[in-house]
């Protein structure tokens, strides 16, 4: 067979091609055409292209890291179109700075890298107490994120040189009084106002319509009266609630788990004490530091000599005002609570003993430890309800992370049907018709989420019906569907929406109407002031708008301080038309001495923002930076749209 084989090459080759080339035809390019779908260009820096998958990855990231900060936080406030185009808007600038940082050649060397992470308060934590770094418990923290050690040094490597790419601008940013008191006047000036409005809702039973006039506003606006596009659809969920529903737990697990565990499970100690404190700074000079350790050892000598008076002597000497009037006393406390140094002296003590003098970041420390409230440990069945969830939610972890491949695997090398993956994994599939592409305010469920939705409307899912991704919808939960179904939108018939019609059509010519009143009045009380009648005046501002609306208060602002009184006209849009009369400029009250070097303080802040936005901006440009895909619309837009 093989002397065959090898006398025959060209035979074999030939074969070869007729069988492998149709095979890759058939579904080699169907597979690089998928990629493509999944692979959509969202954004360009500098000629290089940002993909959608990498797009996904940044915002998980991003809401993995939030949801670590904030374990409480409602998830789909981070799954909004705003807040996903947030993410990859800061995708782009990171991409902007970080190939400036290489054009700039800001190189991080390997000394500011051991700086940096020295100074890294979570990686402090992990130092044992002769001060070398737990690298079992390293690896694991930085595994939390995704990343190996080299990994994760090397993205701090990176941040430190991006940072350096704005930190000259910023920090060297100034502002002088006389800017920051010019800018401030400016901006929180007041001026005196006197207020006509003309409301449309005076106008709405002024409007009559037409059958004619209904039938054109209908025509011109079609696409306000569009049935949503929505789609029938079916699922598959896989999370770890259902999971660890299904986990059974043997009697000798739990007494294992629980034998284990007795540390961990038993109450913990805690200790009561009460200290005197002389405050001392740590920069403080050295005479005055000399002057309060001597005080200190002064009151030191006292309650040693008379243990009895610790609490009088506390009351009367200790610069802790909250618990000097207590006689010093902390109440109970466990490890953790204090600083280092306090707490590894009073769990070093016994009932009733009085430190040395204790030195901490705060000044120096006298401890007297008056109580100790020794750890309890419950019973096995007293613990049983607890134990067994921890041991069913620690099983269906496991069992979600081993779940989790074969899930994502199956739904993407499957893509026409949810059937393999429900088979395999025991899963039901789940249908659901009318879904429409906009995750609904304030609704719940997987079929809410912004990012299944949107990959549930992809092309490849309406035009080819293939799966989704597996998405994460929530905390351990993987979600794929596919459209059985698909409705585009379509424009309601006139007689469905003729109320809506007249009632949006009666609002624009009631504004309209509240609009030519007003217009009409401020010309003619321009002609003649002394026609005008008036309400009282008004002091307006940015900061005190008094109920008007912005519109009112930036045409206020804006008149021309050289030519006051003026008369000012301000469309409110659907609201109707305010006529506004701006009558003088009043001046700031002058900020005390203290507000006025915060304010300056605050003002070279925004200063040294400003200039750095201007640079980023700039490099923006430089580096032809742009974004592919649409900015969603703000929820208030589109409500009006609706």
């Amino acid at each position: 067979m093989f002397d065959f084989v090898r006398n025959n090459t060209k035979i074999m080759m030939g074969l070869l091609f007729l069988l492998i080339i149709p095979s890759f035809v058939m579904f080699g390019i169907e597979g690089y055409s998928r990629f493509k779908d999944q692979g959509a260009v969202v954004a360009k820096v500098d000629g290089n292209k940002i993909n959608q998958a990498e797009w996904d990855a940044a915002h998980k990231r991003e809401t993995d890291r939030i949801r670590a900060a904030m374990p409480n936080i409602d998830m789909k406030l981070l799954d909004t179109p705003e807040a996903r185009y947030a993410t990859l808007e800061r995708l782009v600038r990171d991409q902007v700075l970080a190939a400036a940082a290489k054009k700039l050649q800001l190189i991080t060397s390997d000394t500011r890298l051991a700086r940096e992470l020295q100074q890294s308060p979570a990686i402090a934590a992990l130092r044992s107490p002769d001060g070398k770094l737990d690298m079992e418990r390293y690896k694991q923290m930085v595994s939390t994120q995704g990343m190996t050690p080299e990994m994760f040094e090397a993205q701090v490597r990176g941040d430190l040189s991006t940072r350096q790419v704005v930190q000259g601008v910023q920090g060297s940013a100034f502002a002088t009084t006389a800017q920051t008191r010019t800018a401030l006047d400016a901006f929180m000036q007041k001026r005196e106002v006197q207020v006509v409005k003309f409301p449309a809702s005076e106008f709405l039973g002024k409007v009559n319509l037409s059958q004619d006039e209904l039938q054109t506003y209908y025509d011109k606006n079609q696409t306000q009266f569009q049935s949503p596009e929505t789609a029938d659809i079916e699922y598959v969920v896989l999370d770890l609630e259902t999971l660890r529903q299904s986990m059974v737990v043997s009697e000798q697990e739990l007494k294992t788990y629980y034998e284990q565990n007795l540390q961990r499970l038993a109450s913990q100690e805690e200790r009561r004490a009460s200290h005197i404190l002389i405050i001392a700074a740590k920069d403080a000079p050295a005479a005055e530091r000399e002057k309060a350790r001597a005080k200190v050892q002064e009151l030191l000598q006292t309650v040693r000599g008379k243990p009895g008076s610790f609490a009088e002597v506390a009351r009367k000497n200790s610069q802790d005002p909250g618990s000097a009037a207590k006689g010093g006393d902390l109440d109970f406390f466990p490890r953790g609570a204090m600083v280092k140094v306090f707490e590894d002296t009073a769990y070093s003590m016994k009932k009733s003993d009085i430190s040395d003098v204790v030195e901490s970041e705060f000044g120096f420390h006298i401890i007297q430890l008056t109580d100790i409230k020794a750890p309890k440990t419950q019973s096995f069945e007293a613990l049983r309800p607890s134990l067994e969830a921890d041991l069913k939610k620690q099983q269906a972890q496991r069992k979600f992370a081993e779940l989790a491949e074969i899930f994502s695997n199956t739904v993407y090398e499957q893509s026409d049907s949810l059937k393999p993956v429900a088979d395999k994994l025991k899963l039901s599939i789940q249908k659901a018709s009318q879904v429409s592409r906009t995750a609904m305010p304030g609704a719940k469920g997987v079929l809410n989420h912004p990012g299944l939705l949107q990959s549930l409307f992809s092309e490849a899912s309406v035009q080819k019906q293939r799966n989704t991704e597996a998405i994460e919808v929530a905390a351990s939960t993987l979600v794929s569907a596919r459209v059985l179904k698909h409705h585009p939108a379509a424009t309601l018939p006139l007689a469905e929406v003729k109320d809506t019609v007249r009632s949006r059509l009666t609002q624009t010519r009631a504004a309209e109407m509240a609009r030519l009143q007003g217009q009409e009045r401020l010309t003619a009380w321009q002609a003649n002031p002394s026609a005008a009648t008036l309400p009282g005046a008004m002091s307006l501002s940015r900061d005190q708008s008094q109920g008007q609306a912005p519109q009112v208060i930036e045409a206020a602002l804006r008149a021309d301080p050289g030519a006051l009184p003026a008369w000012v006209g301000v469309d409110l849009g659907a609201q109707g038309f305010a006529v506004l009369r701006v009558n003088k400029v009043l001046p700031r009250e002058a900020d005390k001495k203290e507000d006025a070097m915060q304010a300056q303080q605050q003002f070279t802040q925004l200063w040294a923002s400003a200039q750095a936005q201007a640079y980023l901006a700039q490099l923006k440009h430089s580096m032809k930076a742009e974004i592919l895909v649409s900015k969603p619309a703000p929820e208030a837009t589109k409500g009006a749209a609706s």
